[in-house]
This record gives structure tokens, sequence and C-alpha cells, in this order.
């Protein structure tokens, strides 16, 4: 059977680019049960309200929902339990350093494979203020018309 090579999404966490700004990322893998690894393999997972935190120099992934495997048994995991993530002892106490400073938090952004290994992207965020949010919709709005008035303007030649 070929080895798996390069990287398939399984979940996004679309709403953290819109409610954060998110300032640095890092890929992390993580530590799974069995059970796990075969319900994210089918492509199921919420990311929506899950947060990281940094105890005892270890970084965990908290409230992070992978449903249970339709074919486990008594073996199955529990779907919100608290999951290891592994990193570089440097880019944790980088992490330990910048997440104390007030407001900023760590959320997880993606969850794909790589190369047939779990991973999540994490990102340290500071949340927007609703002024920020209609500011970025605004942005977005004036960017697509800008975009269509281009594309008739170059159709018309």
């Amino acid at each position: 059977m070929p080895r798996e090579t390069g990287r398939r999404n399984i979940a996004q966490n679309k709403r953290a680019r819109y409610d954060y700004h998110i300032d640095d990322t890092w890929e992390a893998g993580m530590v799974l049960l069995g059970t796990e690894v075969k319900a994210l393999r089918a492509g199921r997972a919420s990311l929506v309200d899950g947060y990281a935190n940094v105890r005892d120099g270890e970084v965990w992934l908290e409230n992070v929902h992978i449903p249970q495997y339709v074919q486990g048994t008594w073996t199955n995991h529990a779907e919100k339990r608290p999951r290891k993530l592994l990193l570089h002892k440097r880019e944790i106490q980088k992490i330990v350093v910048k997440s104390q400073e007030p407001g900023w938090t760590l959320i997880p952004l993606a969850l794909y494979f790589k190369d047939g290994k779990a991973k999540v992207e994490i990102g340290l965020a500071r949340g927007k203020k609703s002024y920020d949010k209609r500011q970025a919709i605004a942005k977005r709005e004036a960017d697509r018309e800008m975009q269509r008035a281009n594309a008739a303007r170059f159709r018309r030649r």
C-alpha cells in the first residue's frame, strides 16, 4: 500500500480568523488514541470551541470535538478529552512567554494529516473588537467590488 503524502485537511476553524487577530502560528503533532485517528481519517472533527493552554511545560488541546468512531467498541475514546500537543521545547517556551500577556490566547486553526500524521495548526490570537470585524467586512466587500469592476472593464474590450 503506498504511503500517504502531502496535506489533507480534516477541519478548519474559519470563525477564528474572523473573531481574532492571528499573530503567530505553529504546527504541532498530537497524542491520539487509535479510534481518534480512525474518526479523523473519516473526516470528522470540530474545532469551533477549541483552545490550547500550557500546563506543567506541556501544551494541551482542550474542547476539540472528535466524534466516536462508528465501528469502535468499548475501547472508544471520549469525544472532548484533552489532547497533548507535541512541540519542541523552544517553541513551548516561546508560546509560554507570548501567551502570558493579557488578552492573548492559543486557538486551533486547522486539523489535518501531513504525510500520514495528524497535525494541528495553533495560533496565538487576540480577540477582535466589533468595529474591527465591521472594517474587515467592509474591506472584503470593497475588494469584491473592485474585482467585479475590473472584470467588467476587461470583458468590454
